[in-house]
């Protein structure tokens, strides 16, 4: 049996974010004598490595000293360092003196004495560490190595996402939101009264009295302590707002739309890659301009998406008469008239296409169009689509966009989206450049009265 000794720690200060990913990291190693080296900081969850049953060595300092002392006094044969405050220079001294192998987790591209280097975020790039670390050091980087707790592969695997009815926002500031934004978040959300909130955090968190006071009798506001639902609550979420930190792997995993606030700067990487990926995030918190964000996620996060499948027998027989009004028939390329025969025939035929995907817009009490998801090839991560409003609702457009965009990408996971449209639906034309589609040739007979658009959302 290999002994590993752990050297991390967790306060009001430092955040708990090392002491969870160590202890998911530590199931990597079922066989093995699992060790932590801590201190017994203010608002530390050393009371996690207990529930564990792993032992723990309480230290009264970071001394490097006293962490080569364990080493011998475990006959360690890893040591596993993930602390900011342990540097290239004390890894090579406890190499020197020992031998003990050393594995460093990472997040901010440093120089380290190690043999296996772990950055187990989405940015990180194995390219960057080549001239950090020694040339026979083993880097594991990007999200092949992301460290994610079983509950997430549970709800992973049990839920599809589908965007919620009631309005649900999540927020995630750390578990010792260490720069104490949690109320100021809150306050931004009092205008949106409508809505149910969820606010994860720990007993490490210094102003947790001012947030019990701050959300009493505010009825929409659910606070989570210490919770071992996460991924539950993040699954269930119409969005969250999170910090640019190691809680990002997990949202993007479950493909839960978010936003993100910088709070420290050891979040820069993360910070960097999200704003260069086209995801929304602040350096700052700045109430006024996540205010806006939030009314932007607002705009589709209550629609509710019933599938084509799921129909009653009044719903199908209004979509039918949508799909057979002149307005909307006149844009189609099947501008036909469909029968209610024929109606129903398709309805059922969509039981066994698994490349075909319709669904039925509604919000609130009103039933606002329809899009629809067709030649779906999840392995190239394309599709391609349709959209109509209900005729007797105008100024639909946008929504129906973004609600199709929001649920390709987050849901079906879908990159590429392209759609033929007549050249002279002008409207529909001009509302797909809106939202970045461009203009590709297609070999068709008839495609002097088409255009072939198509949207990457790999590039954005």
């Amino acid at each position: 049996m290999k002994n590993i000794l752990f050297r991390a720690d967790s306060s009001s200060l430092i955040g708990t974010g090392h002491i969870m990913r160590d202890l998911v990291l530590s199931e990597q190693f079922k066989n093995s004598n699992i060790i932590f080296a801590t201190q017994e900081l203010p608002g530390n969850i050393n009371h996690k490595i207990r529930d564990k049953h792993y032992t723990i060595e309480t230290l009264k300092s970071n001394s490097i000293e006293t962490l080569i002392e364990l080493i011998y006094k475990h006959s360690i044969h890893m040591l596993i360092i993930d602390h900011y405050d342990i540097h290239y220079d004390d890894e090579k001294v406890i190499k020197e003196k020992t031998g003990v192998k050393i594995f460093v987790v990472d997040d901010t591209y440093e120089k380290h004495h190690c043999d296996i280097l772990l950055n187990h975020n989405l940015y990180a790039n194995t390219l960057k560490y080549k001239k950090l670390v020694p040339p026979s050091c083993e880097l594991r980087c990007g999200k092949d190595f992301m460290l994610l707790r079983e509950e997430f592969q549970v709800v992973k695997q049990l839920q599809h996402r589908t965007i919620n009815q009631k309005t649900t926002i999540l927020i995630i500031m750390g578990g010792a939101d260490t720069t104490h934004i949690n109320i100021n978040i809150l306050k931004v959300l009092e205008d949106f009264n409508t809505i149910k909130i969820n606010l994860v955090t720990t007993t490490a968190n210094s102003q947790l009295n001012s947030l019990k006071k701050y959300i009493n009798n505010k009825n929409n506001i659910t606070l989570h302590l210490n919770s071992d639902k996460i991924a539950q609550l993040m699954i269930s979420a119409s969005f969250a707002i999170v910090t640019p930190s190691i809680t990002v792997n997990e949202v993007i995993y479950l493909n839960t739309p978010f936003i993100a606030i910088k709070t420290v700067e050891n979040q820069n990487e993360m910070y960097h890659y999200l704003g260069n990926n086209g995801y929304t995030v602040f350096e700052n918190f700045n109430a006024t301009l996540i205010k806006k964000e939030i009314q932007k996620h607002l705009s589709t996060a209550d629609v509710q998406l019933i599938n084509f499948l799921n129909l009653t027998s009044s719903e199908k027989t209004m979509v039918l008469q949508w799909r057979n009004d002149q307005n909307i028939r006149k844009w189609m390329l099947t501008q036909t008239i469909i029968t209610p025969t024929e109606h129903l025939y398709f309805l059922e035929s969509l039981k066994n296409r698994d490349n075909k995907l319709y669904l039925l817009l509604k919000q609130d009490f009103r039933y606002l169009g329809v899009i629809d998801f067709t030649n779906i090839d999840l392995k190239n991560r394309k599709a391609e689509f349709g959209i109509y409003a209900n005729p007797n609702v105008k100024g639909m457009g946008h929504l129906l966009m973004k609600t199709l965009i929001h649920y390709a990408s987050n849901t079906l996971e879908i990159d590429i989206l392209s759609s033929t449209v007549l050249k002279n639906n002008l409207i529909a034309i001009k509302l797909y450049e809106a939202y970045g589609f461009t203009y590709k040739h297609i070999n068709n007979a008839h495609s002097h009265n088409l255009f072939y658009m198509e949207r990457n959302n790999e590039n954005r």
